[in-house]
């Protein structure tokens, strides 16, 4: 691995909304949050080559992945099934105490739908693959007190990128668009 641990061309494009001190404190560490959000864009390959829309998430626990999930709504015919609440139902039933010492991996900003799930069960960190392509309301997370970071990954861009431009109609059904 060469000096970019993040996987980065410039770890200062990782966006933080939180202060040094607190990423001082993140209970996962560069190496662990590239291995995570691997594990998030694996789920969303696997749902783009299943016929689905390209994103993945991964419930994280004391360093472990206790669910996994992608989207989906086209392969199931589901209105709620985002890759956040498939990861979440994968998961099962948890008690509170577990989710709140998750960190939910998302190669996606969370949609008003999934950033409600994350406030419901108090999940207090996400860590977001990217947000150019869509935005979620993350000022929600953040007003609520959940740490997100924003990772700007290449190849989170080059799914959603791609698969948006080939399936507009399709993209615009998923977050709601006409």
């Amino acid at each position: 691995m060469t000096g970019d641990p993040a996987g980065l061309a410039d770890p200062a494009d990782a966006v933080r909304s939180d202060s040094a001190e607190e990423r001082s404190s993140r209970a996962a560490t560069v190496p662990d949050m590239d291995r995570f959000l691997a594990a998030a864009i694996a789920e969303a390959e696997a749902g783009l080559a299943a016929g689905g829309i390209p994103i993945g998430s991964v419930l994280v626990v004391d360093g472990e992945i206790a669910g996994r999930g992608h989207n989906q709504r086209m392969q199931k015919g589901s209105v709620v099934l985002h890759a956040e609440m498939d990861c979440l139902e994968n998961a099962g039933r948890l008690p509170a105490s577990v989710y709140r010492r998750a960190t939910l991996y998302s190669t996606l900003s969370p949609c008003s739908m999934c950033t409600g799930a994350i406030l419901l069960y108090g999940i207090p960190r996400v860590v977001v693959g990217e947000r150019r392509t869509f935005q979620g309301p993350q000022h929600l997370l953040e007003e609520a007190g959940v740490d997100v970071t924003v990772v700007d990954d290449p190849r989170c861009r080059e799914l959603m990128t791609d698969f948006i431009a080939a399936n507009p109609t399709l993209w615009n059904e998923d977050i709601g668009e006409e």
